[in-house]
């Protein structure tokens, strides 16, 4: 399984992301999110409306950003005093958040690497923010199992993904696939407590995720 980019506002790394330019690799590729982030930037160069929501009413420690993408979850989490960790597959996306960040004079640890090859530290983060990831579901749940591993005691998990629209999805790439916030939401235990589990209605003005308009957020906390 790979981790690809999620991007913060509207992010494409979902089930039916926005136009994405056509690529003949496998969207859990490497050279498939390079490519996207080879050329002019994809999306708006805001944070993602969802994290800034459910990010407001914590205190600000470690964060793990779950596929950067071009980095404006990352750089905004890093402008509200957050230690940011910032993972893609994607060195070119990681190479975007770190100089987007650079930019406007705040620290973001880049790592480029899928979520199961990462090294990364269990239970090392207060935060774990996967926004419109493409993370594969596999059948002894590596991925769900390494998501909640990586959780602080006392620290949180948000998954956020578009509700799909059929219409949308792109011929020959199948939804099910991929993890979502049911199959998150499922997999947490009794260590865990579910603070958020819903359908929201989400606006962007721009950028090509601009097209989905709810999003699906799990917010969980570690007890």
């Amino acid at each position: 399984m790979t981790s690809s980019p999620a991007a913060p506002h509207d992010h494409p790394h979902g089930p039916g992301h926005g136009q994405a330019p056509a690529s003949e690799h496998p969207p859990t590729s490497v050279e498939h999110w390079d490519e996207r982030y080879s050329g002019e930037p994809t999306w708006s160069g805001e944070p993602n409306g969802a994290l800034v929501a459910e990010v407001a009413g914590l205190t600000p420690g470690r964060v793990l950003d779950i596929g950067c993408g071009e980095g404006a979850d990352a750089v905004w989490l890093a402008q509200q005093g957050w230690e940011v960790t910032a993972l893609d597959i994607s060195p070119n996306a990681v190479a975007l958040t770190q100089a987007a960040a650079e930019r406007v004079g705040v620290s973001v640890t880049g790592v480029a690497a899928g979520l199961l090859s990462a090294d990364l530290p269990a239970a090392g983060f207060d935060l774990v923010s996967a926004m419109y990831p493409v993370l594969e579901r596999t059948p002894d749940r590596a991925v769900e199992r390494k998501l909640t591993s990586l959780v602080a005691p006392g620290g949180t998990l948000l998954f956020v993904h578009h509700e799909v629209d059929p219409a949308h999805v792109h011929e020959g790439f199948d939804p099910t696939r991929f993890l979502d916030p049911a199959a998150v939401r499922a997999s947490l235990g009794d260590e865990w407590e579910v603070v958020v589990d819903e359908a929201r209605p989400r606006h962007v003005a721009g950028g090509a995720g601009a097209g989905h308009t709810v999003d699906l957020v799990v917010r969980a906390r570690k007890r």
